[in-house]
């Protein structure tokens, strides 16, 4: 290990969620509360000592400003609405470790509320023909995210040989893992032969090969040590993290260097520098799963396995629980629920806690959590309290 370059005075106390789901009655604004006001309950806290607040959304969530009266809060001294997508959600939480550790706020709150599956849903194209890159992608069958990021996937199966068998064992894998996890959506048994015979979505991805949709909502409180009483769980630390993209950080990645290495070939070396450890200190990897590829490329670009061998790597059950690297034990977005990656926050703090039940990775100290968006992302180091 080397000496942390990086240092963020601010920890993880609190995390929340909503039910996950179908829920076409319920206001996302709804759902936001619930979230929030079950982590601010959890941080052993009331909403009146919350004096921040960050969110993340495409235009399909509760503003801030609009949730901080909802919620009660004294005083509103930080908030941030960004437009982003999963890319942001570890950058969200390092905003607001920001925000604390420089005094603008005591306490924020940190959530993405959606209604994936009722209102605004991912999986429906929503780009324009008549501006932007959508008008020039989309005659040619290149809108949807599944055709886009699909596309990312065949190039790599092309150049180092992965096959459908290894995007199912993620599959595979984060199934049986939600089937520990009473949260999760998808706890049914799903076998190979029902992965390999499914529809076609966006080739070379079938139905399970991608994310849900999902109504629902998840909140993490971030705060400065010492600002607020303690709350009764061990606080998480926040030890590094990275935001940023390449020479070209949005679609339709024209001009990136490489199809097979993602933003993270570049930020997981910054990242580990910064937290002063490397690949083979991590326990627990919450990897951005919206579809199945993306956690073959991710294991290759931090480093958990070489080039060309995420797909054997996650084949031979590395990424079980119980394997070299767990990954996405809550079953990630693809079973666990799609909350634009905010919920693999909540994972790794359960996990860091301790508190995760039959899906535990045992003595887990480290977790890697990213946000993926192939050529631009978001990726931190989260401490339990025994290695902070």
């Amino acid at each position: 290990m080397t000496e942390s370059g990086q240092r963020f005075d601010a920890v993880i106390t609190g995390i929340g969620c909503s039910r996950f789901g179908r829920q076409p009655d319920v206001p996302v604004e709804n759902l936001a509360l619930a979230a929030c006001r079950s982590a601010i309950k959890d941080a052993g806290l009331s909403p009146r000592q919350i004096d921040g607040l960050v969110s993340y959304h495409a235009n399909d969530s509760v503003q801030s400003r609009d949730l901080a009266p909802a919620l009660g809060l004294a005083e509103l001294n930080w908030w941030s609405d960004t437009s982003a997508g999963g890319t942001f959600s570890c950058a969200a939480i390092a905003a607001a470790a920001m925000a604390v550790g420089s005094g603008m706020a005591r306490a924020v709150v940190v959530y993405r509320a959606l209604r994936g599956r009722s209102g605004q849903r991912p999986g429906q194209y929503r780009g324009s023909l008549t501006g932007g890159v959508h008008q020039f992608m989309t005659p040619f069958g290149f809108s949807s995210a599944a055709q886009i990021f699909g596309m990312v996937c065949r190039r790599h199966m092309a150049e180092f040989g992965t096959t459908k068998e290894h995007l199912g064992a993620v599959a595979l894998a984060e199934r049986e893992h939600a089937r520990l996890n009473e949260r999760a959506m998808c706890r049914d048994e799903l076998t190979l032969a029902d992965y390999l015979n499914a529809r076609v979505i966006a080739d070379p991805y079938s139905l399970f090969d991608c994310c849900q949709e999902t109504d629902g909502a998840c909140a993490v409180v971030v705060s400065r040590p010492g600002a607020v009483p303690e709350g009764p769980h061990p606080p998480v630390r926040i030890r590094a993290a990275v935001h940023g993209g390449g020479p070209v950080p949005r679609l339709p990645f024209d001009g990136w260097p490489s199809f097979t290495d993602s933003v993270f070939r570049r930020l997981a070396p910054v990242l580990y520098e910064r937290a002063g450890i490397s690949a083979r200190d991590v326990d627990v990897a919450l990897l951005y799963d919206a579809f199945t590829f993306e956690v073959i490329q991710q294991l290759e670009d931090f480093g958990f396995c070489g080039p060309g061998e995420g797909g054997p790597f996650a084949a031979e059950g590395n990424i079980r629980l119980g394997g070299t690297i767990p990954v996405n034990p809550h079953g990630g977005l693809l079973s666990e629920a799609y909350i634009h990656g905010l919920n693999h926050v909540v994972s790794a703090v359960e996990q860091l806690r301790g508190e995760a039940g039959p899906r535990q990775v045992p003595g887990a100290r480290l977790a890697l959590v990213t946000g993926y968006g192939f050529s631009a992302g978001s990726a931190m180091i989260l401490a339990g309290a025994d290695a902070a």
